[in-house]
C-alpha cells in the first residue's frame, strides 16, 4: 500500500475553511487527499502548530526546515522520499505518485458537492441542512446564481412524486373535474398535462 505524509505549516486546521478567509487551494487539497484514501492510499497529516514533534522526528523534514525554514512547507513525503515542498500538489500529481494511473477527468469539487447538498436539502424539506450548506457554499465562493439553479432542480425533483400521486388519484377516482398537472420532471423539463391525459404519456421519448 502506498503511503503519504503531509507536513503542513502552522495553521488552525487543515480544512482551509476556518477563519475569515477561505483558502480554495487548501479546500481542494483536502478533497484530493480524501479521494486518495478512497483509492486505498494511506495518508497521514501533521500540522506544525499542533504536531511539532513529528517535524523533528523525521530527518528529511528536519533537514529541509533547517535549510529553508518554513518556506519548505507544506511538504509531501511518500515512501521515505520528499515529493514536493513549498506548495500543495494537484490531484494529477498525487495520482501519479500513488501509481494509480490515468483516470477520467472529474469536475466534482467541494463547491459542486455543496450545490448537490443544497438541492438535496430542498428535496428533503430540511431547513437546517439548507442553512448549513448555504453557508458552506458561500465560504467556497459559490455564486448565488448557481445556488438558485440548485434550488430549482431540487424543487423539481421534490415536486415530481407529488404530481405522480395526483395523476394516480385522478385515474382511481375517475373524477370528471379537469385537473391541471404540471409535470416538473428534472429529466425533460416542465410540461402541462390536463384532464384524462394526465394519467398517461411519456416524457423522455
Amino acid at each position: 500500500m502506498k503511503q503519504f505524509q503531509v507536513y503542513d505549516p502552522a495553521m488552525c486546521c487543515s480544512s482551509g475553511v476556518c477563519g475569515p478567509d477561505v483558502d480554495p487551494a487548501l479546500v481542494q487539497f483536502a478533497a484530493d487527499l480524501k479521494w486518495l484514501q478512497e483509492q486505498g492510499v494511506e495518508v497521514r497529516r501533521f500540522n506544525l502548530s499542533q504536531n511539532p514533534a513529528a517535524f523533528v522526528e523525521n530527518e528529511l523534514v528536519k533537514q529541509a526546515l533547517t535549510e529553508k525554514g518554513e518556506a519548505a512547507l507544506p511538504m509531501i513525503l511518500g515512501q521515505d522520499k520528499i515529493l514536493s515542498t513549498g506548495r500543495y500538489p494537484e490531484r494529477g500529481e498525487l495520482r501519479a505518485w500513488a501509481g494509480l494511473g490515468h483516470a477520467e477527468a472529474s469536475i466534482y469539487s467541494a463547491a459542486v458537492n455543496e450545490l448537490v447538498a443544497i438541492g438535496a436539502a430542498i428535496a428533503a424539506n430540511c431547513e437546517p441542512c439548507l442553512k448549513y450548506h448555504y453557508r458552506e457554499a458561500q465560504k467556497l465562493g459559490v455564486s448565488k446564481g448557481d445556488m438558485v439553479r440548485a434550488v430549482e432542480m431540487g424543487a423539481k425533483v421534490k415536486d415530481s412524486p407529488h404530481q405522480a400521486i395526483l395523476k394516480l388519484a385522478h385515474r382511481l377516482t375517475g373524477s370528471t373535474l379537469t385537473i391541471s398537472i404540471t409535470q416538473a420532471d428534472p429529466c425533460c423539463g416542465a410540461q402541462e398535462v390536463v384532464g384524462e391525459d394526465a394519467g398517461g404519456g411519456k416524457c423522455c421519448g
